[in-house]
């Protein structure tokens, strides 16, 4: 696989940049919206003890949660012009898991689902490593002006390892909130706050590797 990577052009002119990125407090309200509105919703409707308080908080969270991920692809459409593959995925997931999390009465079903998409995003960006093909690009569906095919291989890769721990560490939540050893709103917390500050601390690891490879960086006026 290094030898494919080094017979790839590493220039910024070797292949055409896609169009600067726009609207980046946009993009980051549409990804993280919909799960900061299911943890709100179910901090503020799961009161009372006793395990159907936190199911019946749980329920009603994740049809706030389906509510939001559909209004986060409307928006997206409507103001970025597109719905990005990741969103696609992700929203389906969402909207599956959350039909049978309703319906069985069962939050398991909303602990699953980050594992799935964890996985899938992993085998979808290592798959396309393995075959030279940068799926990252694809998926985000957005631009990192002058990063060269290299760069973007490199970035699948490490993202595609990213992932695979985080679905490796999510069944390992799920197998101890199955065991009774972790609670839903432990899982909760984790996920909203604690997933959401490592992959901001992933891409700022991931920040070199796009300046070897040719990130353009804007030059002060």
């Amino acid at each position: 696989m290094s030898d494919q990577l080094d017979q790839l052009p590493t220039g910024p002119e070797a292949v055409p940049a896609p169009p600067p990125a726009k609207h980046g407090w946009l993009n980051f309200a549409i990804d993280f919206g919909p799960l900061l509105i299911f943890f709100l919703t179910y901090k503020f409707t799961s009161g009372g003890t006793g395990a159907f308080a936190a199911t019946t908080g749980a329920i009603k969270a994740t049809i706030a949660f389906m509510v939001a991920i559909v209004a986060a692809m409307i928006v997206s459409k409507w103001k970025l012009g597109r719905i990005s593959p990741m969103l696609w995925i992700s929203s389906i997931l969402v909207l599956g898991f959350g039909a049978l999390t309703i319906w069985f009465h069962d939050e398991r079903f909303i602990v699953m689902k980050p594992t799935i998409i964890y996985a899938a995003f992993a085998a979808l960006l290592l798959g396309g490593w393995m075959l030279g093909k940068p799926m990252l690009k694809y998926l985000l569906q957005s631009a990192l002006e002058g990063v060269t095919e290299r760069g973007w291989l490199l970035l699948s890769r490490n993202w595609g390892l990213f992932f695979a721990a985080l679905g490796i560490a999510n069944h390992v939540m799920y197998e101890l909130i199955q065991a009774g050893r972790m609670s839903f709103d432990t899982w909760l917390t984790i996920k909203v706050w604690g997933v959401t500050a490592l992959s901001f601390l992933f891409t700022l690891t991931q920040v070199p590797v796009m300046l070897k490879n040719g990130l353009a960086v804007p030059e002060e006026s």
